[in-house]
């Protein structure tokens, strides 16, 4: 069995991926959502938080959680973090798996790989020292009718604002990571242009490098349209 740690994207937390982790754990892997640092339980920690910080939150992770051969795993935003993370502890690192994600090169921010209208959003939101709350954009949000609307609007009373550093602090990587195997799981459902597509490019390097690849038919945040096929996914990549 694997032991999967999956992190979540921009404004969510680990309660994101419950209803996955569940399908995986009752397939007998153990399964770690931890929450990064000023976000979702730990938003009371905000704003005066980076990359580097989300970075070592999963560090942490591996290391006390004395982890080994993790299928590590990105949604989004998290592909960021998960990317620093198995590039400072490629040892216990057995695969990363890049759900719908951005992958960052040393010294890009996530600013670099999201849509400029995003950005602006960004840089209105820091102050002088670089932090500030990031709102979640209204046209990111789940759309009406591709689920029960009680359940949409639980998970949107979930969701909280984001430290602006975590998409303005470069990443740093010593290219460890590059040595690992990656995979890539492409949303093929578009139901949202927020400025762009910023996956586009990265499943396109999945593809070019030979990464297994899979296209999984569900919008951006597949753990909530599509459980059990996410879960299905990850299980057979793992596998």
């Amino acid at each position: 069995m694997a032991t999967f740690v999956i992190v979540h994207g921009g404004f969510g937390g680990g309660w994101e991926w419950t209803s996955v982790a569940d399908r995986l754990r009752g397939a007998g892997h153990h399964v770690f959502t931890p929450t990064l640092t000023g976000m979702g339980e730990r938003a009371h920690l905000g704003p005066a938080v980076g990359m580097s910080t989300h970075v070592q939150d999963l560090v942490a992770v591996l290391n006390f959680e004395d982890l080994s051969d993790v299928v590590l795993c990105g949604a989004s935003y998290g592909g960021m973090s998960v990317t620093g993370a198995a590039d400072r502890c490629p040892h216990r690192v057995g695969q990363v798996i890049y759900v719908d994600a951005l992958i960052p090169a040393d010294g890009q921010t996530g600013l670099d790989l999201l849509p400029e209208v995003f950005g602006d959003m960004v840089r209105a939101a820091v102050d002088e020292h670089g932090h500030g709350w990031v709102p979640m954009p209204s046209e990111l949000l789940p759309p009406e009718g591709l689920i029960p609307d009680p359940e949409r609007v639980r998970y949107i009373n979930r969701l909280r604002p984001q430290p602006a550093a975590t998409f303005t602090e470069p990443i740093r990587l010593s290219g460890a990571v590059e040595r690992l195997p990656r995979a890539f799981v492409r949303c093929t459902t578009k139901v949202v242009d927020f400025g762009g597509d910023p996956v586009a490019p990265m499943a396109a390097r999945a593809q070019s490098e030979r990464w297994p690849y899979r296209e999984l038919a569900a919008p951006h945040d597949p753990h909530l349209f599509d459980p059990a096929g996410t879960a299905a996914v990850l299980q057979e990549l793992a596998g």
